[in-house]
């Protein structure tokens, strides 16, 4: 039987609510709103509660939300299919307060057309906040679905400074990712 891999976690409040934040030696693994079921650890993983395994994430994100940074420093140790890293990729490329459509994620990928699996990748997007598919809209502005709720969509995104008029269609159309393969 092969060794299962420890993962640290701990839950932090956060101004969306009860986070949970599980990292491994490589870097964070998940971060989770606590909204319903818990998040169950994956076969092979065995979960280890540390406060102290948890700390650099916990204050990068808290200087996060009280607005003092904008961009992550810490290493990721994300596990997904390679076009689902693909699409997280270019999710941490859009900057941040700003937006993008699903359209302009799909064609940074090299999947024009692949709006749906975009979407779903979005979906599964195991680090929210820090992957940010909060910033992702609809291609006519509207806030679209988010996995932490969408009063949590728009509480990151004003928190960011995005003018919620403009990204819901009333201004300029949102920005696209940089694409970068």
């Amino acid at each position: 039987m092969a060794e299962r891999e420890k993962v640290y976690y701990q839950q932090m409040d956060s101004p969306v609510g009860q986070l949970l934040l599980a990292a491994t030696d490589k870097g964070l693994r998940r971060l989770h709103f606590q909204r319903g079921d818990p998040l169950q650890p994956a076969r092979n993983e065995v979960w280890i509660e540390s406060a102290i395994a948890l700390q650099p994430y916990r204050q990068q994100l808290l200087a996060y939300f009280r607005g003092e940074l904008r961009e992550f420093t810490f290493n990721l140790d994300l596990v997904g299919t390679p076009f689902q890293k693909k699409c997280w990729e270019a999710l941490r490329r859009i900057p941040y307060g700003a937006t993008c459509s699903y359209r302009d994620l799909a064609q940074a990928v090299g999947s024009p057309r692949g709006f749906r699996a975009v979407g779903q990748a979005n979906h599964n997007n195991p680090v929210a906040i820090v992957v940010p598919c909060h910033r992702v809209v609809g291609a006519d502005g509207s806030l679209t679905g988010y996995g932490g709720g969408m009063e949590n969509k728009e509480k990151l995104l004003r928190l960011e400074g995005v003018d919620l008029q403009q990204t819901l269609g009333f201004g300029e159309h949102p920005v696209a990712v940089p694409v970068h393969s």
